[in-house]
Order: structure tokens, then sequence, then C-alpha cells
């Protein structure tokens, strides 16, 4: 059935935040590296090298974040180190 607006409900996933960031820096950094195009449109050297650099930032930065956030969703191979996913109903 649905909830009350009364009842007590858990906090959000702290993850899921730092999932959606991880998200929106991957697709900036390929939104980026997509626009700028250094291979199409050649330009000078230190303009060129500083859209390849905060592209590929941006990039690594998401994909750190999101990976952090599976292996915290889907626990690590240390047993004390469990992230939310292990949880079971009591």
């Amino acid at each position: 059935m649905g909830t009350q607006p009364h009842e007590h409900h858990e906090a959000g996933d702290p993850t899921a935040v730092r999932a959606a960031l991880g998200l929106g820096l991957l697709a900036v950094g390929g939104w980026l590296l997509n626009t700028t195009r250094p291979w199409q449109k050649p330009g000078h050297a230190l303009l060129l090298a500083t859209g390849w650099t905060v592209s590929g930032a941006l990039l690594v930065c998401g994909l750190v974040l999101l990976a952090r956030c599976v292996r915290d969703v889907h626990g690590g191979p240390d047993p004390e180190h469990r992230g939310t996913g292990d949880r079971r109903p009591s």
C-alpha cells in the first residue's frame, strides 16, 4: 500500500549524489571533448593541450566517482568495509 505522510522514511542513499555528480562530470567531459574536436581543427598547441587536459580530467574524475559508488554499493573485498548493498532486511 501507499505510505502515509506522517510515516518515518529512511534517509536517501548518500551514494546517489556522488553517482549523479560522476555522471555529470562524464557528460561534461565528453561534451567538451566533442565540441572542441582538437583533431579536426588545428589550433595553438597550448589551447589544444588545455582542452585535452580539462576534458581528460573531467572524464577521469567522473569515472573514479562512479567506480567508488559502485564499490560502495556492491561491497568491497574486505568484509569490514562493505557498502549498503549488503543490507538484509531484518
